[in-house]
């Protein structure tokens, strides 16, 4: 087994999930068979109750892990299937530590940081580096492992550690390191400056951990001095130094990679140059050309609640992405904060109700994504009702279906306090409900989590097109509220259809209201 290690320098946020995402794709160009771990050093056990506006998305695997946003820049890249083992946290490794020592297994020892902890984030790596992820027989062949934070940070040091010791034990020819540091040009001069790229790499190295390749982040390519003087100064071969200067689109980066042989780079540390072949990425250059070359916008309003970080809403955004590029459309969203278009905001705050108006009217389609809370539901609902009202095209994921039904059922059934039991205890009308498996005292994990099998109950329904034409499907799922079954008679007499409900035929999945 070959492990990459991708750490980060200098400031947070430069952009190591899609430099780690796009390290693995070129490896699997060249033949080879990848798999990801991303290590959070935070203490919660996973990404299930943090908030989108401290970490963006908590995205979901398929066996009903809650993970960094990261894991989904992998799956995408790698067309893999990851688990819930593939996002290491310090709460997961403390919890496992803890849960052996209260079991005996350290037979009286002191349990320490060093080795225990350490030796638990090692086990861990390995057993998880070799499970295979991409549908096929037998362990993968690199293990692609992002590091979160950045070198210095106190809450990941004994990852440092446990990974300095892991180099050391797997050897130089299985291990290669590449650090992602910040190469910033000061306005007032213009001139690239790598002093923060030299102070990081020191730093790394003062924890035992010294880097085989550089990624250097910066607003544009780097002049060849400069990559001389970082060369000379962090001790690491020129030809290893990469530039990852701003480029138009993401599909660029891999291809940025691989103009700069950084694959040959990390072959040779790797020992892997007799067995790789030349990275096949033909597919990736006709995207990245084409989708510098889309002029006919197609303008949504996504209507959300975390509206004021797009990386609350990162998976629903690639797949407009994708969707738009296969439709040879720019894709041009328009954000909408939910509360925005409520009529308090009109009095509270005018100018911020007729921007949000405007955008919603001006718009081809319109989004409401998943939430929790309160707060801009009756926005959300407006736009539910607009989009119905006046035949735009309406797409609602997890709370956004049931929004469609609640408005639904106000507008259409005359229900004028139909709401979810989620924000109205005392409904009269609850169309949509707790879901009785759910767990009202603990939050974290025990929500309706992963895959989940959903049957189409019309075959010629516009959702069951979309999928061309199956009979059922496997999406992931996070919700602890469903549409209440004791309505639906009644809601589909009033023209909703509910093309798509799980095995049971209780649990409504997909709802589709005909203009």
């Amino acid at each position: 087994m070959k492990y990459v290690l991708v750490t980060g320098g200098v400031v947070s946020g430069l952009g190591k999930g899609v430099t780690a995402s796009s390290i693995g794709l070129i490896l699997k160009a060249c033949g080879l068979r990848v798999t990801s771990i991303k290590i959070d050093p935070y203490l919660n056990t996973d990404a299930g109750t943090m908030s989108p506006f401290e970490h963006g998305e908590v995205y979901v695997l398929d066996d009903g892990g809650e993970v960094d946003l990261d894991l989904g820049n992998y799956e995408r890249f790698l067309d893999i299937k990851l688990t819930g083992d593939n996002n290491i946290t310090t709460g997961k490794i403390y919890q496992s530590v803890i849960d052996k020592e209260r079991r005996g297994d350290y037979l009286g020892k002191t349990v320490q940081v060093v080795p225990h902890i350490t030796d638990a984030i090692q086990e861990w790596i390995e057993r998880v580096a070799v499970i295979p992820v991409d549908g096929k027989d037998g362990p993968p062949d690199v293990c692609v492992i992002e590091l979160g934070g950045t070198i210095g940070d106190i809450e990941s040091m004994p990852f440092i550690e446990a990974l300095g010791q892991f180099s050391y034990r797997v050897g130089a020819g299985n291990f290669c390191l590449i650090h992602v540091s910040l190469v910033p040009v000061l306005s007032v001069v213009g001139e690239q400056k790598t002093k923060p790229t030299q102070h990081s790499v020191r730093g790394l190295r003062s924890l035992g951990l010294t880097p085989n390749i550089l990624a250097c982040r910066s607003t544009t390519e780097l002049e060849e001095n400069v990559k001389e003087k970082i060369s000379r100064f962090c001790h690491v071969p020129l030809d290893n130094i990469i530039t990852l200067y701003d480029v138009s689109n993401i599909w660029r980066v891999p291809l940025l990679l691989r103009d700069q042989k950084a694959h040959e780079a990390i072959l040779k540390v790797l020992n892997l140059k007799g067995v790789a072949q030349e990275p096949a990425l033909g597919e990736w250059t006709s995207r990245a050309a084409l989708c510098d070359k889309l002029q006919e916008p197609v303008r949504v309003a996504m209507v959300g609640k975390y509206t004021g970080l797009s990386d609350a809403y990162l998976s629903v955004l690639k797949a407009l992405v994708h969707a738009s590029v296969a439709c040879h459309r720019k894709l041009c969203i328009d954000w909408i904060a939910a509360s925005d278009l409520e009529d308090e905001t009109s009095t509270e705050n005018p100018e911020n109700y007729r921007s949000a108006w405007k955008l919603l009217k001006g718009a081809n389609a319109i989004l409401v994504p998943g939430g929790f809370g309160d707060r801009g539901v009756e926005g959300k609902i407006l736009a539910a009702r607009y989009a119905r009202a006046n035949r735009i095209p309406f797409l609602g994921i997890c709370l956004g279906m049931q929004i469609a039904v609640i408005e639904f059922a106000r507008s259409i059934l005359g229900l004028l306090d139909a709401n979810s039991t989620e924000f109205d205890h005392n409904t009269q009308n609850p169309c949509v409900i707790f879901m009785p498996e759910g767990s009202k005292t603990h939050m974290g994990g025990t929500m309706r989590l992963g895959s989940r099998r959903t049957y189409f109950k019309v075959a010629d329904c516009k959702s069951a097109k979309l999928y061309g034409n199956q009979s059922f499907i496997d999406e992931r799922h996070r919700h602890r509220y469903e549409v209440n079954p004791d309505m639906v008679q009644q809601l589909e007499d009033a023209g909703l259809s509910f093309t798509g409900k799980d095995e049971s035929g209780h649990r409504m999945e997909v709802n589709l209201l005909n203009h």
